[in-house]
């Protein structure tokens, strides 16, 4: 896995990645000392605001900006949106009313829109070859779980000695010093965007992505990722504190649990998904964490929910390590910006909408009822995906192009207007082959 750092140009990306992510834990946890600073009692109320901003964001902006990035200089773009995020987070620490922390989440996370589906089009240009791109999604997997787990830890190292507004600037810190790595790096030459109006550039992305079913069934999968993931995120302190009548420390325990199954599969994958297909150890993540999610309500003490929820984040890691791959084979080269914004903004569309029904089942209804309705959620997904995404998904697909002229170039060395390549939706492919014998 540590080999892909040998390649100057992703070691630069995965260390701008690695201290822009420290920097963002060291955000969250400032943020939430700085809600109840504004709201007390009500800080809650106020994160949760703050979620929903940061998930309409993502959603609503994602493709929009993956549209302006084709129009942009690539390097420039991510340089940019790091100093943008820099500039928000240094307001945030001056706030003295709730609504500006409002304004300055969404533009903070419309700022994140834009970047992360341009970085992680950028590593297959990159890696690409198969077995590097894959160790390289393994160890940013790795990476982001460490980051839950570190940043928590050097917040309250650094809160021992200062006060919290100071994590702010160790957030600025990290986007500048991401800036700068990026700027120390030649990125691949990008294919020119093609000529056409920025509506229909805006929702390309979108319509491969819904006319590839591999991309469907993978929409609906996340919604059964995000099903079981909102109860691991959304419930935990009460399953922790209300049920098990436990403090703050098994709460961090919990997490720290969930984190550690990720980083276990992680570590395992690059070798699984040389033997296994993506499909099947996908779907094998999410059935361990929608099973794991249904059994809930069984947990007694808080070492069997630690073993739990270590199950559910293996599984949440055998889930979202291979997307990159699937979607790198899905799409042109120059079709990948907006293919993984399309992704990043319909994944996160589940999300907006498991986490307050977490939220809300468990307080309404009792946690039981909310794990076993979230598990209800994402087993209806998964059946979902078995239709979606058939078994059978060879890279490689014969088709014909009646509408094409027999000396087309596209048709050269085919058998007249019936031929077979590996087949991604474009302009000269818009819909789907049907499946022949």
């Amino acid at each position: 896995m540590l080999n892909t750092l040998r390649n100057r140009t992703f070691r630069h990306l995965f260390a701008a990645q690695l201290v822009a992510l420290l920097g963002t834990g060291l955000a969250t946890v400032a943020l939430g000392l700085l809600a109840w600073q504004l709201a007390g009692a009500d800080a809650g109320l106020v994160l949760g605001t703050a979620l929903a901003i940061k998930m309409i964001a993502y959603v609503t902006l994602a493709p929009i900006a993956a549209a302006l990035a084709e129009r942009l200089p690539r390097r420039a773009f991510l340089v940019t949106l790091d100093l943008i995020r820099a500039g928000v987070v240094l307001v945030l620490p001056f706030v003295t009313e709730v609504w500006q922390v409002y304004v300055l989440i969404f533009l903070l996370q419309a700022a994140s829109a834009g970047f992360t589906p341009a970085f992680q089009a950028t590593i297959p240009e990159v890696l690409p070859e198969t077995r590097d791109y894959t160790n390289a999604l393994s160890l940013m997997r790795l990476t982001e779980d460490l980051e839950q787990l570190a940043s928590p830890m050097l917040a309250a190292a650094l809160l021992t000695v200062v006060s919290f507004p100071v994590l702010f600037g160790g957030t600025v810190a990290g986007f500048v010093l991401s800036a700068l790595l990026v700027v120390t790096v030649v990125l691949p030459v990008r294919a020119p965007a093609e000529a056409g109006q920025f509506r229909a550039a805006a929702t390309r992305g979108l319509r491969i992505y819904l006319a590839t079913p591999r991309l469907r069934g993978l929409m609906v999968m996340e919604l059964a990722v995000a099903a079981a993931g909102a109860m691991v995120y959304v419930n935990t302190v009460v399953l922790v504190q209300a049920r098990l009548g436990l403090g703050g420390a098994q709460v961090a325990l919990a997490f720290a649990a969930f984190g550690a199954g990720s980083m276990l599969a992680a570590v395992l994958l690059p070798r699984v998904l040389e033997h296994r297909a993506d499909r099947s150890v996908m779907l094998a993540g999410a059935g361990l964490m929608v099973a794991g999610v249904a059994v809930t309500p069984l947990v007694p003490v808080i070492g069997a929910l630690m073993a739990l929820w270590a199950v559910i984040g293996f599984g949440f890691s055998l889930t979202q390590t291979p997307i990159g791959r699937i979607l790198n084979r899905s799409a042109r080269p120059e079709d990948r910006p907006a293919v993984f914004a399309a992704q990043f903004a319909l994944s996160h569309a589940g999300w907006l909408v498991t986490y307050p029904l977490a939220g809300w089942l468990g307080s309404a209804i009792g946690l039981t009822q909310a794990a076993l309705g979230l598990a209800a959620v994402g087993a209806l997904a998964m059946a979902a995906v078995f239709w979606l995404w058939p078994a059978f998904d060879p890279a490689e697909l014969a088709h014909e192009h009646a509408d094409l002229p027999p000396d087309h170039p596209h048709l050269r060395g085919g058998n007249g207007q019936a031929h077979r390549h590996a087949f991604v939706i474009d302009g000269l492919h818009p819909g789907w082959p049907r499946r022949t014998a």
